[in-house]
């Protein structure tokens, strides 16, 4: 065994597609020092029995970049590394039964076209001309994308793991890994023939990555968030007329999407494959009866079609021909999911140079792109796109085994369901509650999730709609509408109150604390008694993350950010601890009351609040509100007058009281929503992404170029100064009709598409719909009209100037 590598500069664990594609890719970047191991044969877990099918489609805009990558490097990937492949490009029909399934359509053909994939909407007459043993007379119409198809798994890792090879980098088979030790600033992974000591190590273990992430935890790890699903599939016998067809044609049919009812149907050989998501689905190795085995290397469970009736019938009345001919096989195999059916790729939480490319439901269409963006995370330390929807930092300390299962069943039962903006998936609830929690729902709360944190969405009122179906719409106005409404108004001319638990928290001390944030931030830091808006950027000038600083003393700091950017955020200000600095995170210890409106200081005059409330804007104090201890800050995302009450959560519920019977109207993050939309502030992983520069983004009030402190991305936002920058951040007002504009809706100028929209909600004070977005730089001008595809519907949008259009110039706010 003198030949075993002992050392390496990352060790990938797990020898399925993603982890193949991973070292591929890291060889590609020059990495060439790299080892994968695998306790067994190269694809033996998930990859060997995945149906290997290869859509485009997807509502997420990073998802559909991998998956776009990864179809565009497997055709050309067999003549690359000379490895014969069995890839069927063979286009694909997505069916409609419902106008809102085709306004997904539009949306997703919208996005895809952006990204230069040539997606078509169908009507429903031309699909018998693509497809001719399909009946249609129930449909809407359909999608199509001509470049969807399959491909072989094992051939596919296979032809990865020969360029991998042939670029210098090594794989181990049957060399299981068996743990892992830090020594310094090295990880030493063990295995039978012997240690490897790296710089990084991977987990790409697929269906065993949570058993692999149980290593880590004496490092900072976690339970990695997973359940494996038995998913089914079967393949006919051989069709005849389908074998004449093909023969007639020389082509295979296209692949066949019903998601309405939830399966996918395509030709395989002269016979067909058959994969339902059933709703009655099943989690594997969940009991202590069911327990995962050491190994399952190329096993299968034993057959249950007797799940599948329903859609078995269901798919024989769309294609008659599949009720022709008998089953040839049946697999059933196991298929990791994350609570949201997204992979986990990036850095792994909590633990030094260990990264995830793990739990991937969709491993072969997703496998190469993923390679791509794992290998940029560890040799730049950043991606080309925005990844934040795999980001295993997304899921927190939730995600409990319950909570998992609870997920991973409803979403493999939901696998096509359409994403609704105001619609809450119910599994999986009450993991994190506000201290008054109780006393929201009481009051009406129709409650969303947010990093795990219940919080109500809006309040209704005795006789309103509360029902599931009522949300299952793209338009604006529901149930909610008149409600959402009416608390905006209650925040223009009265005062509302908004419960917000789950703030991100950290402090931040130690001598040196100031000058460390200096060389971190952008811009500058706010005086003692003051608080600010800081950006961090990454060494290219885009946008990392946004914190409110809330500075008490010379060195002395609490850093408050969104809910879901705990774990990111908290990895963002980490190294202050190699600083020798204080960081510690305080989220779960404090929650927020956020009480605004032109009356708010009325109100707390008759609380008989212990504190000066002249203080003016972005000021922060120690305060007593009706007797309770708190912290007052000066601040409203609302914009209008207003305080965030920051206190300990056995505070909470007297000081909520205390307003509430002053006359504070409970709102919701619906409201809260279109209120910081008409001032155009920005949200994290919408407007703020690492996609856009910060001065692409607007805020060039908060970079100091000119300050000494050598912060990232500073040598590359001078240079973006110098040049100009292509984008431009707009808000606009636009003639919307029942919809407003999603994320990355595209923005259209004399017939071509000159940008997207980041945001868009209806604005009640100001009786419009908004949208921010990105344009190009030179159509960035106030009165600039151009259009935007909503759903399908181009509507006419007029770029407004570069201030709120509520109250710009904050004298609401100020009074």
């Amino acid at each position: 065994m003198s030949n075993f590598p002992s050392t390496a500069r990352v060790v990938i664990i797990g020898g399925g597609v993603v982890g193949v594609s991973s070292l591929y890719h890291l060889a590609k970047a020059g990495w060439t020092d790299c080892v994968l191991l695998e306790k067994n044969e190269l694809t033996a877990g998930s990859t060997w029995h995945a149906a290997g099918n290869c859509p485009n489609f997807s509502t997420s805009w990073a998802v559909m970049n991998m998956q776009r990558y990864s179809l565009d490097l497997y055709a050309g990937l067999e003549k690359e590394v000379d490895y014969p492949m069995n890839y069927h490009v063979t286009g694909s029909i997505r069916l409609a039964h419902s106008k809102e399934r085709m306004q997904e359509f539009e949306r997703a053909r919208s996005m895809g076209n952006y990204q230069g994939l040539d997606l078509e909407m169908m009507a429903v007459s031309d699909m018998k001309d693509r497809y001719p043993f399909m009946e249609t007379h129930d449909l809407e119409g359909g999608l199509w994308d001509p470049a969807d198809g399959d491909i072989d798994p094992a051939q596919l890792t296979q032809a990865l793991a020969k360029g991998a090879r042939e670029m210098g980098a090594r794989i181990e088979r049957f060399c299981p890994a068996t743990g892992v030790t830090r020594d310094g600033a090295e990880w030493i992974v063990h295995t039978d023939k012997g240690d490897i000591r790296c710089e990084y190590v991977v987990n790409a273990a697929g269906y065993y990555a949570q058993r692999v992430a149980e290593w880590f935890k004496p490092y900072g790890g976690r339970t990695l968030p997973m359940t494996v699903m038995s998913h089914q599939y079967f393949l006919t016998e051989e069709i005849p007329e389908l074998a004449a067809w093909t023969k007639e044609n020389g082509r295979k049919v296209p692949l066949l999407r019903d998601v309405d009812t939830s399966y996918y149907l395509r030709q395989d050989k002269n016979g067909l494959n058959l994969g339902p998501y059933e709703r009655n689905c099943k989690a594997h190795w969940v009991t202590p009866q069911d327990p995962m085995p050491e190994d399952f290397s190329f096993q299968l469970y034993p057959d249950d079609l007797e799940r599948l009736e329903w859609y078995i019938e269901d798919a024989m009345a769309r294609v008659p021909m599949l009720g022709t001919s008998g089953v040839g096989r049946v697999i059933n195999g196991p298929i990791p999911y994350a609570p949201d059916g997204l992979p986990l790729i990036g850095p792994m939480p909590g633990v030094p140079n260990a990264f995830e490319a793990c739990v991937f439901t969709f491993g072969i269409t997703q496998g190469g792109g993923a390679g791509k963006v794992l290998a940029e995370w560890i040799t730049e330390g950043q991606t080309e796109w925005d990844m934040w929807a795999v980001d295993p930092r997304r899921y927190t300390d939730y995600t409990d085994q319950d909570f998992c299962d609870q997920k991973a069943m409803e979403t493999y039962g939901h696998e096509y369901a359409m994403h609704f903006p105001h619609h809450v998936w119910p599994a999986g609830r009450d993991r994190k509650l506000s201290p008054v929690h109780d006393k929201i729902l009481a009051a009406g709360g129709q409650m969303g999730t947010f990093n795990g944190w219940e919080r109500a969405n809006w309040f209704a009122k005795p006789g309103d709609d509360t029902s599931e179906e009522s949300t299952q719409t793209w338009d604006r106005n529901g149930p909610w509408a008149l409600r959402v409404k009416e608390e905006v108004e209650a925040v223009r001319d009265g005062v509302g109150v908004l419960d917000l638990p789950g703030f991100s928290r950290f402090n931040l001390s130690g001598e040196g604390a100031a000058e460390w944030l200096r060389g971190r931030i952008t811009g500058g830091l706010p005086k003692v008694g003051r608080m600010n808006l800081a950006y961090f950027g990454d060494n290219r000038g885009r946008i990392l993350t946004e914190m409110s600083i809330l500075r008490h003393g010379e060195d002395h700091f609490t850093l408050i950010t969104a809910a879901t950017a705990q774990w990111h955020d908290f990895d963002v200000l980490r190294p202050a601890r190699d600083a020798g600095l204080t960081l510690t995170d305080h989220t779960t210890e404090y929650s927020t009351l956020i009480v605004t409106g032109p009356n708010s200081r009325a109100l707390f005059e008759a609380l008989e609040t212990k504190a000066d409330l002249s203080f003016g804007w972005l000021t922060h104090q120690a305060a007593e509100v009706a007797g309770t201890p708190c912290a007052l800050a000066r601040v409203s995302f609302a914009g209008e007058l207003g305080w965030e009450i920051h206190a300990a959560n056995a505070d909470i519920p007297a000081l909520y009281d205390a307003v509430i019977g002053a006359g504070a109207k409970p709102f919701g993050m619906f409201a809260l929503n279109s209120m910081r939309i008409e001032k155009g502030y920005r949200a994290w992983k919408g407007d703020l992404s690492t996609d856009y520069t910060l001065l692409e983004g607007g805020l060039d009030r908060f970079v100091k170029l000119d300050k000494p402190q050598d912060f990232p991305g500073k040598a590359a936002m001078q240079l973006e100064k110098q040049a100009g920058s292509k984008k431009r951040f707009v808000i606009m007002t636009v003639d919307a009709g029942d919809q407003d504009a999603p994320y990355m809706s595209t923005v259209w100028h004399d017939g071509a598409v000159v940008g997207e929209t980041t945001s868009g909600d209806w604005g009640y004070r100001v009786n419009s719909s908004v949208a921010l977005g990105m344009l190009r730089a030179d159509l960035a001008v106030p009165g600039t009209e151009v259009e935007i595809d909503i759903f399908g519907k181009m509507c006419k949008a007029t770029v407004q100037p570069d201030q709120p259009l509520w109250d710009p110039q904050n004298e609401r706010i100020r009074a």
